[in-house]
């Protein structure tokens, strides 16, 4: 039986940053991966002559080299930046509808101000305020929370204390009166999978500081490329990495971990163990129920899952120019509307007026795609028990009629789209849920109520020593938290191991 100081279980985002990292600190260390490609929601799949991206809009926290942010700092730590090339968005977002109403916002603060102050003169002193408003709190939680000041109080973060848990709508609807301003400003919920009335104000002052500060960001080749690049630096640095080898158990011996056993039968020896997977999968099915503490199950049953998505991934026989795409990302509205009816929406079949983002990667890199082609990644969030319902014999057919009516609303904002269409497949929440392992397919993890929001998450320590976790299930989804979290998880046993 081998033994290792450290097993990593999974190779998405938080699995390769944890693997990579522990194993540039010299420890001896073990990926097992059940897919025969590492990345998880960071990877590619072809069709035809298209490489298409399965999940990254804009990656957050790059920066530039001059002004890096804290991930391009984290992947420079890892030696992974001399093996990718990022490539930086110069639009925050654009918002389009039916009507005709098209708004491309920059990823730069003082131009939008001044953009959407031009275009709703009567919200003039509201636009300006509303972005001082995000800038000060996420400087305040940046400062209280992420650089840990021990002298945290409401007196010093006023601004933080005030505003942390209040939903994003109420906060609009205390500073505007348009309802299309309200509309635009709000498109960036579809990342957290929470409409506004359910969503922290806090994750969109983040957003929009974040992405205005640091720039939103991508890969030449795709996210799959930077999977690549992390699999290529853990390689190097000594790992060892098992694909098409899914983990059967986690082995549990009085409290504490001693080791994995594989699908296959192989038993691996470790004091460590990081999971990459969810919280739900790795207590109830890689671990004998007589290991796992009855306070995991109390506390998991006061959270629930995330929305999945609905996907279709369209190569075009033309470039973006050509069906009226000038941006790279693209959130198509068809109402004004962000009450919870949202909700509702996302838990039926179905496509109506549901809130789409359409990225065209092509836009920032001319090279994405084939010559003379494009691709277009178009997407909408459906929590995935509906879709659990369809028996198998609709549900092809239940699959395509939802894409046709994706694809009527993409012409209804670019007229003849239809017509360049060269491939197209289709993902549900089923396609999520097989490919991901993910409980109904969600895409996010937990949902981020305010209940659960950064503030009061469980963190990535289990109650059973040597177990962590790294992935969107122990704290906020996205790419950028994702692949920190498994440079924080890898320093954490990297410090216990060392005693340092």
């Amino acid at each position: 039986m081998e033994r290792f100081d450290a097993i990593v279980v999974g190779a998405g985002n938080g699995g390769l940053t944890a693997a990579a990292g522990l194993a540039q600190k010299g420890l001896k260390v073990l990926l097992l991966e059940r897919h025969n490609i590492p990345g998880g929601c960071a990877t590619s799949f072809c069709r035809g002559r298209f490489e298409f991206e399965v999940a990254l809009h804009q990656l957050s926290g790059m920066g530039s080299p001059e002004k890096p942010g804290p991930l391009r700092m984290a992947l420079e730590s890892l030696g992974v930046l001399d093996h990718v090339e990022p490539i930086e968005m110069t639009d925050l977002y654009s918002v389009l509808m039916p009507d005709g109403f098209r708004l491309a916002l920059k990823a730069e603060k003082e131009a939008t101000v001044l953009l959407l102050q031009e275009r709703f003169p009567a919200e003039r002193d509201a636009v300006e305020k509303f972005f001082d408003l995000c800038y000060r709190f996420a400087n305040e939680l940046i400062s209280a929370f992420y650089f840990k000041d021990p002298d945290t109080s409401r007196d010093k973060y006023p601004v933080l204390y005030e505003y942390a848990f209040k939903p994003a709508c109420e906060v609009l609807e205390g500073f505007f009166k348009d309802r299309l301003l309200k509309a635009v400003l709000s498109v960036y919920w579809g990342y957290i999978g929470l409409p506004p009335t359910r969503m922290s104000f806090a994750y969109l002052a983040l957003l929009f500081f974040t992405y205005m500060e640091f720039k939103p960001y991508h890969f030449k080749g795709g996210s799959q490329a930077l999977s690549n690049a992390l699999i290529h630096r853990f390689l190097s640095n000594g790992g060892t990495v098992r694909f098409n080898c899914g983990v059967e158990k986690i082995l549990v011996q009085e409290g504490r971990v001693r080791g994995v056993l594989t699908e296959h039968g192989d038993r691996y020896e470790a004091d460590h163990v990081v999971s990459n997977v969810s919280q739900i999968l790795t207590y109830v099915e890689l671990m004998e129920p007589e290991h796992v503490p009855g306070g995991v199950f109390r506390e998991m049953r006061g959270r629930s899952l995330s929305p999945s998505a609905f996907t279709l991934f369209i190569g075009l026989d033309c470039e973006p120019g050509a069906v009226g795409i000038t941006e790279t990302t693209n959130f198509l509205l068809d109402n004004l509307d962000f009450s919870d009816r949202v909700l509702n929406q996302m838990q039926a079949l179905d496509i109506e007026d549901q809130l789409l983002v359409l990225s065209c990667y092509d836009v920032a890199d001319p090279e994405f795609s084939p010559s003379g082609a494009c691709q277009l990644n178009l997407v909408t969030l459906k929590y995935g028990e509906a879709w659990l319902r369809v028996p198998p014999t609709r549900y092809f057919e239940t699959k395509y009629r939802v894409a046709e009516s994706m694809m009527r609303r993409v012409e209804d904002i670019f007229p003849g789209v239809r017509a360049h269409v060269e491939e197209l497949d289709v993902a549900t929440p089923m396609t999520h849920m097989r490919y991901l392992g993910h409980p109904f397919g969600a895409i996010y993890g937990w949902e981020m109520y305010p209940k659960d929001t950064m503030f009061f998450q469980p963190g990535r320590l289990s109650p059973i020593e040597g177990l962590y976790f790294a992935s969107g299930w122990s704290g906020d989804c996205g790419f950028q938290p994702t692949l920190e979290a498994g440079m924080s998880a890898a320093n954490a046993i990297y410090q216990k191991i060392s005693g340092e």
